[in-house]
């Protein structure tokens, strides 16, 4: 491939970045000089902050925080990373605590503003009556943007040890883990049978939790519209197939609109964002650049 535009790009390994370099060959426009960032979140601050790359992956929270400060970004409506979570808040076996005892109880998080925590405290208030604020939430680090504050109800963990651990020695009544969740007979999930449960609510909602969308540098995007134009063609074709029926790669804003206006009513919520956000607002400059149909 000969080309004289080389995109700086972050997407964490599997399938999405398998299929876009299966695919990208099949163009003229670009390369995507894949750079690896392990874990995957320590490419969100710098991207959010300095724009470190052209292309990258991003927590949907870390997005949204970013274009609400007015940071100059894109969001591409591509879901490279989503789960359930009604599993990934878990309690200590030997003094379990269940849904309606979080109140007043210490729930730790790796940050309050990490995605994962962000949907479980959507899902806390909205299906079982337990708001933020009446959990006291510990945090080992801040939000990926400098300019969020987090709310008088969080404090710091003790430093040093994991959330396991502080949960292990009794520091902390339970936590929030995403792919770091341990597979440890020594903690239960707090939400009973978190698989039946989160069936249940996708059952009811039809949404499948966005963790991860991409982003792109916006000072890219309006010099390179032709090779932007091309980057959604080869998204398309790189898509992973969806499994067992349940689309956890949708791509297109009609196919990620449930999930985003979920999870954007979940960051007013949590006071999470300065100013309200849209998806007219998310999606109005990338689909004029990217030739994007909003309407599907």
């Amino acid at each position: 491939m000969s080309t004289s535009l080389s995109l700086d790009t972050v997407v964490g390994p599997g399938a999405w970045r398998d299929g876009l370099a299966r695919v990208q060959g099949d163009q003229q426009e670009f390369a995507l000089n894949f750079i690896e960032v392990e874990p995957i979140h320590r490419a969100f601050a710098p991207m959010a902050r300095e724009q470190k790359f052209a292309v990258s992956e991003m927590a949907i929270i870390t997005a949204l925080q970013a274009l609400a400060y007015d940071k100059p970004l894109l969001l591409l409506p591509v879901t490279l990373a989503a789960r359930f979570q009604h599993g990934c808040l878990i309690t200590r076996r030997s003094a379990p605590v269940m849904v309606g005892d979080l109140r007043g109880r210490r729930v730790g998080v790796r940050a309050y503003t990490q995605t994962t925590g962000v949907w479980l405290r959507g899902i806390l208030q909205n299906d079982y009556g337990v708001s933020p604020d009446s959990i006291r939430w510990l945090i080992q680090e801040g939000a990926h943007l400098a300019e969020y504050r987090d709310p008088a109800w969080v404090e710091p963990a003790p430093p040093g040890r994991s959330l396991p651990d502080l949960l292990r020695e009794g520091a902390i009544d339970a936590a929030i883990l995403g792919n770091d969740l341990p597979d440890d007979p020594d903690f239960v999930p707090v939400i009973p049978d978190p698989d039946q449960a989160a069936h249940d609510w996708y059952a009811k909602h039809g949404v499948v939790p966005i963790n991860h969308m991409m982003v792109v540098r916006r000072d890219v995007a309006v010099a390179h519209p032709r090779a932007m134009r091309e980057l959604w063609r080869i998204l398309r074709r790189a898509k992973p197939a969806a499994k067992d029926g349940i689309d956890k790669a949708a791509i297109g804003v009609a196919a990620n609109r449930r999930a985003l206006d979920m999870i954007v009513a979940c960051c007013a919520q949590q006071s999470l964002l300065p100013r309200a956000l849209s998806l007219d607002d998310i999606f109005s400059q990338t689909a004029t650049i990217f030739g994007i149909d909003v309407a599907s």
